[in-house]
């Protein structure tokens, strides 16, 4: 049933009579919103509703379909339907007419954004952005796409006919529509859910991940499958724990590889620093231009790992300029705060304008000597990469230093100053083109993951500034998204917005990493009390797992299935960071609740895994550590004292997931500071002394309630932490 009315849509056509429903001149109800993707459409002829009541009540009231269009500040062909379709007096006369208009921002509404791109994903076998779905008006899809240019063209039905023949089929063939709509409805409901999912955690599930992801791996450009080519963060985290575990060098090959290759690539802006989303060939050189705070937070964490694992100079590099691109254009500095994106074009009319370079522009900004390194090192040509305009190159690292310098006939020190002192200019006559628009709301999830990327910085690069912003980050989180009934907002700012399952567990993460940093109690004491709000709302009392939406949150309307996230996609599953934190607060707390839940949660996805590979990495992680326990390697020692920094110092150097490293001080003990578990440990523990009485500095390695005998020095701490997957077994 659902093919045949599908075929029907794409091959029935009626032409329409067409009128202007709204004036060009007033602005539409999105003006007052308060996300940016919407208010950016407020100029557009459309009677657009934001998603809500009001929305279905209308399409019900005129016995409307509802066109629903989701989309993003930063989507390019989100802009490019709108220009096209929306903006166009004559198309929107036939969308005001026919049907009720929703727009929808997917940073704003990820629960709306999930359950429909899953129901077209049936429909259509592919989903996206933008998604433009066709739904009942009780908000059941029945039909949709991506993107649909204006009129036929690169093979896809053009949107005015699509348009006439969903509005006939409605009038003239309601029951197939409806029948199809209820078919989907429910094929999303159990898909969602992960009915038939429950499986025992096998450890031999991980090893077939793994394996799994290996052979995905590109040998020759790195990355995972053809193009497009996404960054993975959480595959790379998977195969450098089990390298660490393991000491396979494959695994260290390819996580090697791939991070190099995207460092030098045209993936990576190679002027301010930064991820772009991601690269339309198979080499990484040229990116969808926009830039997501979701991507750098986690590849802030791959690139910090890599440098702990492989003391590689271009991987501290890169966390270095994730980290300045971070602080200079996408953070609120002042008041703390990680902003969402940053857009790819300054305007439809260019393709990464912004971001790229003609062999005449490079030539008017540098003086020649710097310019002709650039063109050297970067590979700037007359011709370039981009399609749009043949003479923009993208810049990405085509030479070596030493090979740039046998060209010039010049040191290879020479070489290095050139190249920064041009990369400083470029950057500067960049700055004077028209910037890309930067999306300053705040979201409480992927500000949670960037303070643990943050706080992860602090440690390894020793970079108190990290440190410090994070926790002022975190600290406006608490104070501006966090209630006592309901747990953390998805945003900061405008109209509260319930907060979703993401962004309770990426929070009460970002909570325990703010305690190991500090053994501030009260980061302790709000992770427990966000973990068990979070238990007590999204807990599946019945089969396991948590679902996306609080139980008592608002009715969603349209699709209101059921939904429990697995899969890594844009971000970690949040079912699997939250059986990492479940087993984080298990290990200071003792609490048998929390280890249960844990398990549970894993139990309950672990038959559907092996088909999701790759996009459910964040689940082996969790697998891993729950079946080794997380680890905290406590210094003592009075505050400042040499001996215990060197501790921490090396302790801190060593990548392993899951891994704390808390400094303690006597003070600290007697004030009570330490959770429960490490409380009820470290007092009973013998304190060694010097020749002159002084406690002497100690690192404990404590993994289940249980430490390892003290160590004091430095040297024999590194040799027990390359042992580290022993110990952490036991």
């Amino acid at each position: 049933m659902l093919a045949g009315l599908f075929s029907l849509f794409y091959f029935r056509f009626s032409f329409l009579p067409e009128r202007n429903l709204l004036s060009e001149s007033k602005p539409n109800r999105l003006a007052s919103s308060a996300s940016s993707y919407l208010r950016s459409a407020a100029h557009q002829p459309i009677d657009w509703h934001e998603w809500g009541d009001a929305a279905f009540a209308r399409a019900r009231a005129e016995d409307k379909p509802i066109l629903l269009d989701i989309g993003a500040v930063w989507c390019h062909w989100c802009h490019v339907i709108d220009r096209e379709s929306y903006e166009n007096p004559e198309i929107a006369a036939i969308i005001n007419r026919d049907f009720v208009a929703v727009k929808v921002d997917r940073d704003e509404r990820p629960d709306v954004d999930a359950r429909y791109q899953s129901a077209i994903a049936a429909i259509s076998g592919q989903g996206g952005w933008p998604l433009t779905g066709f739904l009942t008006p009780g908000g059941k899809p029945f039909f949709g796409g991506t993107y649909f240019p204006p009129d036929n063209a690169m093979g896809r039905p053009g949107f005015r006919r699509i348009l006439g023949t969903i509005a006939d089929a409605y009038r003239t063939q309601r029951d197939k529509v409806e029948q199809s709509a209820a078919a989907l409805a429910d094929a999303v409901a159990k898909a969602e859910t992960f009915a038939d999912a429950k499986a025992s955690v096998d450890p031999r599930l991980v090893d077939e991940m793994v394996d799994s992801i290996v052979r995905m791996f590109d040998l020759r450009n790195g990355g995972f499958g053809r193009a497009p080519k996404f960054p993975h963060p959480a595959a790379l985290e998977l195969l450098l724990e089990r390298y660490q575990a393991t000491r396979e060098p494959h695994l260290r090959t390819v996580v090697e590889n791939t991070l190099e290759q995207m460092a030098l690539g045209g993936v990576y802006d190679q002027l301010a620093g930064g991820f772009h989303r991601y690269s339309v060939d198979e080499r990484w050189l040229v990116p969808h231009f926009e830039k997501m705070s979701y991507d750098n937070s986690e590849l802030l964490k791959n690139y910090l790992h890599a440098w702990q694992v492989t003391q590689d100079a271009l991987f501290r590099e890169t966390a270095e300029g994730i980290i300045a691109w971070v602080s200079a254009v996408l953070s609120d500095q002042a008041r703390g705060g990680f902003y969402t994106s940053q857009d790819a074009d300054a305007s439809l009319d260019d393709d990464g304008d912004y971001f790229t370079w003609t062999q005449d522009e490079v030539n008017f900004a540098l003086p020649p000597q710097e310019a002709r390194a650039i063109e050297l090192y970067y590979d700037v040509q007359a011709q370039g990469e981009m399609h749009h305009n043949p003479a923009k190159n993208v810049l990405w690292v085509a030479h070596t230093n030493e090979e740039v310098a046998k060209q010039l006939g010049r040191m290879e020190s020479d070489v290095r100053l050139l190249l920064a002192s041009a990369r400083g200019k470029l950057l500067a006559a960049r700055s004077g083109r028209p910037t890309p628009f930067v999306d300053a709301t705040l979201y409480t999830g992927w500000n949670a993951m960037f303070v643990s990327a943050y706080l992860e910085a602090a440690h390894v690069l020793q970079r108190n500034d990290c440190r410090e912003f994070a926790l002022k980050t975190l600290d406006r989180l608490l104070t501006e998204a966090w209630n006592d009934a309901h747990g953390f907002a998805h945003r900061l700012g405008g109209p509260r917005l319930d907060g979703m399952i993401d962004d309770q567990v990426f929070a009460v993460g970002a909570l325990l990493d703010a305690y190991e940093a500090t053994l501030d109690r009260r980061y302790f004491d709000r992770a427990e009390r966000a973990m068990n709000l979070a238990l007590e709302k999204y807990w599946d009392e019945e089969k396991g797992g948590f679902f996306d939406r609080a139980r008592d949150a608002a009715p969603l309307g349209g699709l209101d299935v059921r939904r429990k996230p697995l899969q890594d996609s844009p971000t970690p599953g949040a079912n699997s960071i939250a059986a990492i934190v479940l087993d984080r607060l298990y290990s200071y707390t003792g609490n048998a609740l929390y280890r249960e839940r844990a398990a549970q949660t894993l139990e309950t996805f672990a038959g559907a895994v092996p088909q999701f590979g790759l996009f459910a990495a964040s689940f082996g992680l969790a697998a891993l550590l729950h079946a080794r326990h997380p680890m905290q390697i406590v210094v003592t020692g009075a505050a400042g004292d040499p001996a215990a920094k060197k501790l921490e110092d090396v302790a801190s150097g060593v990548f392993r997931f899951g891994k704390a490293v808390l400094r303690v001080t006597p003070e600290q003990i007697d004030a009570g500071a330490l959770a429960p578990v490490l409380q009820q440990t470290l007092p009973h523990l013998p304190a060694r002394s010097d020749s002159i009485g002084a406690n002497v500095p100690q690192a404990l390695i404590c993994v289940n309630a249980s430490c390892q005998p003290p160590i004091t020095d430095s040297q024999q701490l590194s040799a027990a932490l390359d042992n580290i997957d022993a110990r952490s077994a036991n």
